[in-house]
C-alpha cells in the first residue's frame, strides 16, 4: 500500500465533513471554499487531492456528490466498519453514545468489560460482555477495529490480547505509548496533550 502523509488523510476526513454540510445547498465548490472552512491555503486542498487522482476541473471546482464519494473510497469509509469498544467506563459511555461513529459507518457492535456487575447488559442494543469472552466475540462480530478507553495501567496489556486475537487497528484513548509488532496501526488520542498544546498557545500568544 502506497504511504501518503497522515496529515492528509486527516484532512481528508475534515473536507468530507465540510461537504457533507454542503451538499444540500451547494452543487460545486472550489478548494479556496474548502480552504476557507478549515483555515488553510487552497494549494493544500489542491495538493491533497492531487495525491488521490484528479477529481475537479480548473477554474469549474469539484463536484460536492462525487467528491463526497471519491473520499469516501479513498478513507474506506464507503462501507461499514464492525468496532469493538474495550471499557465501559464514564469514557466508555461517552463513545459508545457517540452519534458520529455510526453516521460515518463505524458500528459498534460490541464492548467488553472486566466489571462483573456490568457484564451481560445490552446498551442500545450492544452486548456488554467479558474480558474472557475477547477472542470468540471479535469473531462473532467480525469485529475489525477496536477503541481502548481503559486506564492506562491495563492499556498495553488488553491491545496485546485485542492484537492475539486478530485486531490490526486501535484507537488508544488511554494516556501511554502501546508497544504492539508493526502491522498493527495505533493512533492515540492524548487529550492532555491536547489541552497542553492550548495552554502553551494561551501563555505565549
Amino acid at each position: 500500500m502506497k504511504a501518503y502523509p497522515s496529515e492528509t488523510i486527516i484532512r481528508l476526513a475534515s473536507y468530507l465533513k465540510v461537504l457533507n454540510r454542503l451538499e444540500k445547498d451547494k452543487q460545486v465548490v472550489s478548494s479556496f471554499e474548502l480552504a476557507q472552512f478549515l483555515k488553510i491555503n487552497p494549494n493544500q486542498v489542491r495538493k491533497d487531492l492531487s495525491y488521490f487522482g484528479r477529481f475537479g476541473r480548473r477554474g469549474k471546482g469539484y463536484r460536492v456528490g462525487d467528491l463526497i464519494e471519491n473520499i469516501k473510497n479513498i478513507l474506506g469509509i464507503n462501507r461499514n466498519w464492525c468496532v469493538g469498544l474495550c471499557g465501559w467506563g464514564n469514557l466508555g459511555k461517552a463513545l459508545s453514545s457517540y452519534k458520529g461513529f455510526s453516521q460515518q459507518g463505524f458500528m459498534i457492535k460490541v464492548i467488553f468489560e472486566k466489571d462483573p456487575k456490568k457484564l451481560g447488559k445490552k446498551i442500545s442494543g450492544i452486548e456488554i460482555c467479558g474480558i474472557e469472552d475477547l477472542g470468540k466475540k471479535v469473531k462473532k462480530y467480525s469485529i475489525e477495529i477496536v477503541i481502548l478507553a481503559v486506564p492506562q495501567e491495563e492499556a498495553q496489556k488488553m491491545a496485546e490480547k485485542f492484537y492475539q486475537a486478530g485486531i490490526r487497528a486501535i484507537l488508544n484513548f488511554a494516556p501511554t505509548n502501546l508497544i504492539l509488532p508493526s502491522d498493527c496501526l495505533v493512533r492515540n488520542v492524548d487529550m492532555s496533550s491536547e489541552l497542553s498544546y492550548l495552554s502553551y498557545y494561551l501563555t505565549h500568544r
